[in-house]
């Protein structure tokens, strides 16, 4: 599962999900596809800045965070994928515009329904609909066409994919094994120049690399990285990202993914939260029976939200 690499923004995506009505979360939606199309990645962006542009509310919460552009673009993908899937389920007779199923705006857009769901992951919305009684992802035209203007390059590079033949397969594992003698050949580093080489997406390249290890462990490229890491290298990169060292280098060190370094390190920083015993914070007026009333009643204020 795809993970938040702020807490902040997981933060702010719970509290719009759970409390701001239906309505109000579609306009949410919008604000934050327009505030996604706006991104410089070379750039950091405010937390409070980012939280007024998508909720038109500025918090005191996280007043010296700043965000790299990457990671906001990878977050607020994220954001927008759970806004649109709490949205309550449309019949789809009642949407006003033509609705694509997952289906169909794969074989529109000519690539696979996995690649749609990956995008969705970065900002491309899809809307639960229900269709002959049952609940679907639907697209809309309305909310489609922004994603396509602002992602032309990635639609054209989706649509001209094909699966690799054997041939083609057998020429990646060929460098590869040549560019996994090189002290410095990581898989990350070996993928991407592979694929500069033959035109495909580097993770084209790292998925059959990685594929062929797991199935000839005995003649792995990267043995290294194909299994799960242990606790103990868990921990270790946890304690190393604690005292500053970079997500990349990590990567680097571990032969692994910034994602996967962003996964484990709140992987650790959850359990370790978890394994916190606190229950809760102590007041004299929960030993009085005249508050019991006010305690356990209804939140104050409750339709405000």
């Amino acid at each position: 599962m795809t993970m938040f690499k702020h807490p902040a923004l997981k933060q702010l995506t719970d509290q719009q999900v759970r409390f701001v009505p239906p309505a109000r979360r579609m306009d949410q939606l919008a604000r934050a596809e327009r505030l996604l199309a706006e991104i410089d990645l070379e750039k950091q962006y405010p937390y409070q800045f980012v939280c007024f542009r998508i909720t038109d509310f500025r918090p005191d919460a996280y007043p010296d965070l700043l965000i790299d552009g990457q990671d906001l673009e990878h977050d607020l993908g994220l954001l927008i994928s759970e806004l649109a899937d709490s949205l309550p389920a449309v019949p789809v007779e009642e949407v006003a515009e033509p609705v694509m199923t997952l289906e169909e705006i794969s074989k529109k857009l000519n690539v696979t329904p996995k690649t749609i769901n990956r995008w969705r992951k970065r900002g491309l919305i899809g809307l639960p609909v229900l269709c002959n009684g049952r609940r679907q992802v639907g697209f809309l035209p309305s909310l489609v066409d922004p994603f396509l203007s602002a992602n032309q390059l990635r639609v054209e590079r989706g649509g001209r994919f094909s699966h690799l033949s054997q041939i083609e397969k057998d020429e990646i594992l060929r460098r590869a094994r040549r560019l996994a003698r090189v002290p410095s050949g990581t898989l990350t580093e070996v993928s991407r120049r592979i694929a500069r080489r033959l035109g495909r997406s580097a993770e084209t390249v790292r998925y059959t690399i990685k594929n062929f290890d797991r199935e000839h462990p005995d003649q792995a490229l990267f043995p290294a990285v194909t299994g799960p890491l242990d606790e103990a290298t868990k921990q270790t990169i946890y304690s190393s990202y604690r005292r500053g060292i970079a997500v990349d280098t990590l990567a680097k060190r571990f032969q692994r993914t910034r994602t996967s370094m962003y996964r484990v390190i709140n992987e650790v920083r959850a359990k370790r939260l978890l394994s916190q015993p606190l229950d809760y914070i102590y007041h004299d007026s929960f030993d009085n029976p005249a508050q019991e009333a006010d305690i356990l009643g209804p939140m104050p204020g409750q339709e405000d939200f």
